[in-house]
């Protein structure tokens, strides 16, 4: 796709109308994720929080998704930190990222081919503040809402800035964890006159990383070989541990240039770029197998060399956005469009059965991507008394592919040889939208909203030379849903507000689920043209009260019914299909209670229990009454920050509950590889700024060395300082 003739259709998605600063202290940020409209957060529809820019300050924040850990009803998976690249945060008890929205400038970041975000790359100095809008009960958003929407807003500048940052850290203490880590970043921005204002930022980040990847078997060493550990696999079954894969390492660049640009005083333009290159990387893998002399030990019986290796990958990646509004006499225009365009997006696997330190075979995936983005919004605030309109159309096209090639030499990407493995599609989705904001009262205001969507699957085909059933092509097939919403926001007292929320969200099928088919061994993976969209029912009602200045007490409870969940059902032996066969029903709390001391300080604290279980499932019978997969029962967070002249300090202390990677929920052992671990962790930054415009911080992750599982092995104790300096 030619992406300069996108520009001028001058359309991306900035966030709609956002006011930066906060109106009270006790009511927080103006925002407007759930109704496309600025509003404080008492009046607004859904259950929303705002993570101001000071909040991202106040600790160390080494990737954008971590901003959102100490939120109620939202988790955020980062198993082996930095180096991450299946991180996902989700919303009100809806597992998997695929089925939370997340925005980036009011872009789409969830992927073509499997939904996932990729959060490596996004920078945290680049953000001004973090808006998230918890249940699918905005009508503005189509799919992948069905928990909710994320949304990243970056900074403009208001007068010319220079933003200098510089740090390093590593491990503190005898627990693995990430060593010589390294940050820079560089970002100038101005104003010039009234109507231009622009700002260019550049980051880095790297780190040796530790060793997260443990090498596990179930053959047990051969007599006479030492090193080894009895260990066991998340079901109980009888496991040894005899080495790693070597440090897990992590860089990433990212440049970003973004300019405004006022036509008018009722005519404003923005655009955007951003490019984003990362990649992971292991170090020399490590046995702990030795022989009677103490020789290192690589192999035994049906264990090969193969399995101490771990293989890299990373994304390359440009975005582009842009976007016109206006603001009539009586009335509001948006027009605005995003691409992103995945260059590559790749990953080596060494071929365990005959794969050596000094190389051998092994394998290459890439999977580029792109997607458009484009949608135009009209807002007529008074089209008739009390009723406030908004409607809009959007487009999204979204295609990928993935290859897969043999390679001589699994260290050397430029031996790659013949094309073992292809298979893509294409997407596109078609959206109307209405909502009234219709004010029954001066102290109730109702929003009503529809949402329909049309999309239509394409060009999907798989290729396997020289296994049978290939070369396959799948027809063209369309589908639509229709998502109602409705809110009601009750005001009885100044200081009192009452919500209740009930709606329907979808999420469509990707492109993996539609089309990746693939054959090991005798065993055939397929994928299902046919599948139809995921849907949620949801509601939800609660209360928030502050009692006095700076007090902010909240609580709300929710239902969520999920229908046609797409899971694998086994055919036979050999063969395995997706298809919607999941029903699942959840509920749960979310309790918040926040005191800010002017500008002083604030203390915080949160708990949200989630009861989410399979109710109907043919594709797997021994999952129903089961538990939700990768969906912690209870999670609470504490914390504070505070101010004190030259001073500022910082503390957050998080526990996430038992989650389960089997629908059976058959992982009951905790604290072995693969496991999904409860945990308790606690974190803390301690700032000092010795001039104006100079700050030396030194933050503490893992305060207290907690050693747990998320699948990997969490990365335990360290340390990171920095210098900021600003003009």
């Amino acid at each position: 796709m030619n992406i300069i003739a996108l520009l001028p259709l001058v359309l991306l998605a900035l966030p709609p109308g956002r006011a930066a600063a906060e109106t009270e202290v006790w009511a927080g940020q103006v925002v407007g994720i759930a109704a496309r409209g600025p509003k404080s957060p008492q009046k607004n529809p859904g259950s929303v929080s705002v993570v101001a820019r000071q909040d991202l300050e106040a600790k160390t924040v080494q990737s954008a998704d971590q901003a959102l850990n100490a939120l109620p009803g939202v988790f955020n998976r980062r198993g082996k930190g930095l180096m991450d690249t299946s991180s996902a945060v989700t919303l009100r008890g809806v597992p998997e990222q695929k089925r939370t929205l997340i925005l980036f400038d009011g872009i789409p970041m969830n992927d073509a081919y499997t939904g996932v975000v990729s959060f490596g790359g996004m920078q945290a100095d680049d953000i001004e503040r973090v808006e998230v809008g918890r249940g699918p009960f905005s009508g503005l958003y189509g799919g992948n809402a069905m928990g909710g929407v994320v949304n990243f807003v970056p900074r403009r500048p208001l007068k010319r800035e220079l933003t200098l940052k510089l740090g390093g850290g590593g491990a503190l203490g005898p627990g693995p964890a990430m060593e010589r880590m390294g940050k820079g970043y560089l970002s100038y921005g101005d104003r010039l006159g009234r109507k231009l204002s622009f700002l260019g930022s550049y980051g880095y980040k790297y780190t040796s990383g530790f060793p997260a990847d443990l090498n596990v078997q179930s053959a047990a060493p051969t007599a006479g070989l030492t090193g080894w550990e009895r260990t066991a696999s998340n079901t109980g079954a009888p496991r040894y541990l005899i080495g790693d894969k070597g440090d897990n390492g992590w860089r990433e660049a990212n440049l970003s240039l973004r300019g405004w640009y006022d036509l008018t005083d009722a005519d404003k333009l923005s655009v955007s770029f951003t490019r984003t290159d990362y990649s992971y990387f292991y170090g020399d893998p490590h046995t702990y197998l030795r022989d009677a002399a103490g020789a290192e030990i690589w192999a035994y019986g049906s264990v090969k060399e193969g399995t101490f290796l771990g293989g890299g990958g990373g994304r390359l990646q440009n975005s582009f956005s842009s976007s016109y509004d206006r603001k009539g006499e009586n009335y509001e225009l948006r027009l605005s469009a995003g691409y992103i365009d995945t260059l590559k997006s790749w990953y080596v696997t060494p071929t365990s059965a005959s794969a050596l330190r000094s190389g051998g075979a092994g394998k290459v995936s890439d999977t580029p991507a792109s997607s458009l983005n484009s949608e135009a919004q009209l807002t007529l605030p008074e089209v008739l008394p009390r009723h406030s309109l908004t409607g809009g159309l959007s487009y999204r096209f979204s295609e990928a592919e993935t290859s897969e090639n043999s390679l001589a030499d699994w260290r050397d990407e430029e031996t790659k040889g013949a094309l073992t493995y292809r298979a893509g599609g294409k997407n596109a989705d078609v959206g109307a939208y209405l909502q009234d904001e219709l004010r029954l009262h001066d102290t109730l205001t109702a929003y009503l909203s529809a949402r329909g969507d049309w999309w239509r699957t394409y060009d999907g085909a798989a290729q396997q030379p020289g296994t049978a059933g290939y070369p396959a092509a799948y027809s063209a097939r369309t589908g639509s849903a229709l998502s109602p919403k409705a809110s009601l926001v009750y005001n009885p007292l100044e200081k009192t507000t009452l919500r209740a929320s009930a709606g329907r969200s979808f999420r469509s099928p990707t492109v993996y689920e539609l089309y990746r088919t693939w054959t090991s061994g005798a065993k055939v993976y397929q994928g299902n043209p046919d599948l139809a969209p995921e849907t949620v029912d949801s509601w939800d009602a609660g209360v928030e009260q502050r009692p006095w200045q700076g007090l902010k007490l909240g609580a709300v409870y929710f239902e969520n019914r999920m229908k046609d969940l797409v899971y694998r059902r086994t055919v036979n032996a050999n063969l395995l299909v997706y298809e919607n066969a999941g029903e699942a029903f959840g509920k749960g709390w979310e309790f918040e209670a926040e005191q800010v001391f002017g500008t002083a300080g604030r203390l915080f604290a949160n708990l949200t229990l989630n009861d989410a279980k399979i109710t109907e499932n043919p594709a797997s019978a021994a999952s129903v009454g089961k538990r939700l997969q990768d969906l912690p029962e209870k999670m609470y967070s504490f914390g504070g920050d505070f101010k004190a002249g030259r001073f500022s300090f910082g503390a957050l202390g998080r526990y996430v509950g038992k989650r389960w990677t089997s629908d059976a929920n058959t992982d009951t052992v905790d604290g072995v590889y693969s496991s999904r671990d409860p945990y308790f962790t606690a974190e803390a930054k301690l700032s000092w700024s010795p001039l104006e415009n100079l700050e030396l911080s030194l933050a503490v992750q893992n305060l207290f060395d907690k050693v747990y599982y998320d699948y990997y092995r969490a990365p335990g104790r360290s340390w990171f300082a920095e210098l900021a300096w600003k003009v």
